[in-house]
């Protein structure tokens, strides 16, 4: 059963790796370094100040970080119930796979549980705040979609190359932002 365990926990990490490479590091790497300008008067009048001060002239993955933190913060204004759903998967992921390593070293310690069966254990825990929060993230992408639509219609980017850019910046953000935090250390 360990094994069984183990090789599900594996191929669902590794799916969520391959799927945060994919729509993620490579659209960063893709379009991250582009250097744009926003209309920061128009996004003081859109999103506030609230997220972070941004600056006028900044790199498109520096200005997606910035959109989908206001989409984030508008989304929270807005629909509370869903945001409080999404961050209490980001917080499941956040605890539950360290708590689990723990528990498991303590039980191996004590000659409880075979070395196998706690690694297997620990990567049940982890592929499953995986899947909570890939499972989570459609929502968190309609909030982005919602913000990215008013920047396109509010032109907060003079051109439209980076606003393209910067777009595709925020929703790879999401994608960057899907996995507990002890698998983005690994990938």
């Amino acid at each position: 059963m360990p094994r069984i365990l183990f090789l599900l926990a594996a191929l669902l990490i590794a799916g969520a790796i391959l799927a945060r490479g994919w729509y993620g590091k490579r659209i960063l790497i893709g379009y991250g370094g582009r250097r744009g300008r926003v209309n920061v008067e128009v996004w003081r009048g859109v999103f506030g100040e609230e997220p972070k001060a941004l600056p006028a002239e900044a790199t498109a993955e520096e200005h997606g970080r910035a959109l989908r933190e206001a989409a984030l913060e508008r989304w929270h204004r807005d629909d509370p119930p869903a945001a409080r759903a999404r961050e209490a998967a980001r917080r499941f992921g956040l605890g539950v796979p360290p708590f689990t390593l723990v528990a498991v070293v303590f039980a191996v310690m004590v000659a409880k549980l075979a070395i196998f069966t706690g690694l297997a254990v620990v990567m049940a825990a982890t592929a499953l705040a995986t899947m909570f929060g890939l499972v989570s993230i459609g929502s968190e992408l309609k909030a982005v979609a919602v913000a990215c639509r008013i920047a396109r219609e509010r032109h907060l980017f003079p051109r439209r190359e980076d606003e393209d850019a910067v777009i595709a910046c925020a929703e790879a953000e999401v994608w960057m932002q899907a996995l507990p935090p002890i698998l983005r250390w690994v990938s």
